[in-house]
């Protein structure tokens, strides 16, 4: 199984009840093979701070499955330094466990979520995997390119630049 890059995204609305232009745009992108989902929960707590929970997942179980014991290989390399395979194994393991009910993200742990948001929000917690870039990513490995950084630029980090940019205007 090929797996793009996968983003965490998480956000919060005002209000409990669904965002159709969301979901609309969503199923949008995942239609057009753009972006999958490989887990999405999201939390809903209403005025009176009653919370209700969906998860969505556009893997299969075995899918799941697979890209948990991807994710748990990956941690496991980093964290012996590629010096430990049985280690690293273990990992993998925990990873694949974790997948085999379909979904990465544990729905047990939503009440850390849930107890941090105000009454009346809906947050979504969303694994993203960015289909349209495996293409690019082949192509680039095939010609032998090396990826020296990555990172995603936001409005704010450009703003802050600009921040920074004038104190140190302002400091000569």
């Amino acid at each position: 199984m090929s797996v793009g890059p996968v983003q965490l995204l998480m956000l919060s609305v005002d209000g409990s009840e669904p965002h159709p232009k969301i979901r609309a745009e969503v199923d949008r992108l995942r239609d057009n093979d753009a972006v999958r989902l490989i887990d999405l929960l999201v939390l809903r707590k209403d005025a009176n701070g009653t919370v209700q929970v969906d998860q969505q997942s556009d893997l299969t179980t075995d899918e799941a499955t697979e890209v948990g014991a991807l994710i748990g290989a990956l941690v496991g390399i980093g964290a012996t330094q590629g010096e430990d395979d049985e280690t690293a194994l273990a990992f993998a393991e925990a990873g694949a466990e974790a997948g085999a009910d379909g979904h990465l993200l544990d729905e047990d742990d939503v009440w850390y979520v849930a107890d941090a948001i105000p009454n009346d929000t809906t947050v979504a917690v969303a694994l993203i995997e960015h289909l349209w870039a495996i293409p690019l990513r082949d192509a680039l490995r095939s010609e032998g390119a090396q990826l020296i950084t990555d990172a995603w630029i936001h409005a704010a980090d450009l703003v802050g630049i600009g921040y920074l940019a004038a104190e140190a205007a302002a400091a000569h």
